[in-house]
């Protein structure tokens, strides 16, 4: 009998000895303990530590979500950290994969939590997986209060994601409450207390049912009747192809078209002695060689330098070396050769480009500095170029700048007048604005339609991402600027669009198997 007892005790058990080994370094039998019924799964202090273990799946997986749906975004934060650190670094994709392989950390010893739960045996964390776990913590909820104070238009991001992820996320949530049925039910019917039995079951129960009804207050653009679906938005490159050239190079802008874009966006300055030029940043820092050329004058306004020395920068090489998307791929060899040849280019040879192919033009026009010989003359300076030198034809102009609009409606009839935020639909119309240019966390289907209305289309910057896009389409946009022109332009309709029917069949069929499967469970 001692014998039999003795065998039984040390009997193989892979399975559980995996699952013991990973989770609390107990690899041998003798060291592990079976809950009992009726017992608690583990000690008091390993009760206390299993909420911080659910706690930092929870904060990781909110994290993971809402740093993946900010990938829209990435460039503008690489770019921040370029302006704060002084050099490029893709900090995003960093973050990303910490915060992916954190999740995946957690994910897992949670995993094998309820695995052990599930085969009674009782739980103790190792304590390097517990200070693993508290190191994800940290992380996860740092960073959310980070993301929430540096970068608080991105919670609208999220927001918007919503609105076509919300289905499939019901979806995933409704199957990880299927899979921790079978550890509740187990631990339930131990239990030899009603009381005990209804605190485990009573909140699973609860948050199921609000699984199941969350669907009723779900709204989404993207679920619609078929046939309402509008055209698709126009492309309009921000800055050309900044994934596939230099931004606000010839080559950029000749790629937005090579791909089909239907407009060209671009950023406006003026050099020293009057010649306005394509240049986003303040200086010459990031998207040219000024470092080798002028190494005295990094630091030095780019309207600062006459045109005579601009030309002298390359403004293509920055590219090749600091690969500023995250995805990029690689370019063929003539595609490496045409950029490590770029130069600044000239507002006057942008609007030429775009009028011979016949694509729209929006600019911003960035104001010369104090002490500048154009400072008080640059709008005329910049009309001098569009109406005189280019000879652009006017209805491809979205003229966005603000501040002289009533100037520049007498002397330049025939610009599309555009304004840069919302406002009153008499306002716009009593200052001939046709369209408007808004960032896209403040696209609302409902606004939309109340702007087409007064026939005043709405374009949306920056969409790199097919879901964001997706949702400007769904939501009735005319127009999105874009650095994906060559992605976005294959997408033949938007994702995740499906009819209301379609929907409600997915979300009770959901709903119904899911409960068939828990009730299965329960009921073995």
């Amino acid at each position: 009998v001692v014998r039999r007892s003795l065998l039984q005790r040390y009997e193989h058990q892979p399975f559980i000895s995996c699952l013991a080994g990973f989770y609390s370094c107990r690899w041998r039998r003798y060291q592990r303990e079976r809950t009992e019924p009726g017992k608690c799964c583990c000690s008091m202090r390993e009760c206390m530590f299993f909420p911080l273990l659910v706690a930092a799946f929870c904060f990781s997986l909110v994290f993971l979500y809402t740093w993946g749906e900010g990938k829209n975004d990435y460039n503008g934060f690489d770019w921040y950290n370029y302006g704060n650190l002084g050099f490029w670094f893709l900090w995003s994709l960093v973050i990303l994969i910490v915060a992916a392989v954190l999740f995946t950390y957690v994910s897992l010893l949670l995993v094998l939590a309820m695995c052990l739960l599930a085969e009674g045996q009782q739980l103790y964390l190792h304590w390097s997986h517990k200070i693993g776990t508290f190191l994800v913590l940290i992380f996860s909820i740092s960073s959310l209060f980070a993301l929430s104070i540096l970068w608080r238009d991105h919670r609208k991001t999220v927001r918007l994601s919503f609105q076509v992820t919300a289905p499939y996320l019901h979806i995933g949530a409704i199957a990880i409450m299927v899979l921790l049925a079978w550890p509740v039910a187990l631990h339930a019917i131990r239990a030899d207390k009603k009381v005990t039995q209804v605190i485990i079951v009573g909140p699973y129960l609860a948050i199921l049912l609000f699984l199941f009804l969350i669907p009723l207050g779900m709204y989404s653009p993207c679920i619609r009747e078929m046939g309402t679906l509008g055209p698709k938005p126009a492309l309009i490159g921000h800055r050309g192809a900044p994934m596939l050239a230099p931004e606000n190079t010839e080559m950029s802008f000749l790629k937005t078209i090579e791909h089909g874009g239907d407009g060209l966006e671009t950023d406006v300055t003026i050099s020293y002695d009057g010649v306005p030029f394509l240049m986003h940043d303040d200086t010459l820092r990031r998207t040219t060689n000024v470092q080798e050329v002028y190494p005295n004058d990094t630091g030095k306004a780019a309207s600062f330098f006459s045109w005579d020395a601009l030309q002298k920068l390359n403004a293509g090489t920055w590219f090749l070396k600091n690969k500023p998307f995250v995805g990029m791929g690689s370019l063929s060899k003539a595609d490496q050769n045409q950029a490590m040849n770029q130069s600044i280019y000239t507002l006057s040879s942008f609007l030429r480009l775009a009028d011979s192919h016949n694509k729209l033009v929006i600019f911003d026009l960035y104001r010369p500095p104090e002490k500048h010989p154009y400072r008080n003359l640059w709008i005329r300076k910049i009309l001098d170029v569009i109406l005189k030198e280019s000879k652009i034809k006017r209805h491809l102009v979205l003229w966005l700048h603000n501040g002289v609009r009533s100037f520049v409606q007498s002397v330049a009839p025939g610009f599309q007048h555009t304004m840069g935020k919302k406002a009153p639909i008499e306002d716009l119309l009593k200052h001939n604005i046709v369209k408007l240019n808004l960032v896209y966390t403040d696209m609302s289907s409902e606004d939309i339609r109340k702007y087409a209305e007064a026939n005043i289309t709405t374009n949306f910057y920056v969409v790199n991402e097919p879901w964001l896009y997706s949702l400007a389409w769904c939501s009735g946009a005319h127009s999105v600027t874009t650095n994906a022109v060559h992605l976005l332009k294959d997408l033949s309709q938007p994702l995740f669009l499906m009819t209301p029917q379609q929907y409600n069949i997915m979300w009770i069929l959901t709903d119904l198997t899911s409960a068939f499967l828990i009730s299965l469970i329960f009921a073995l």
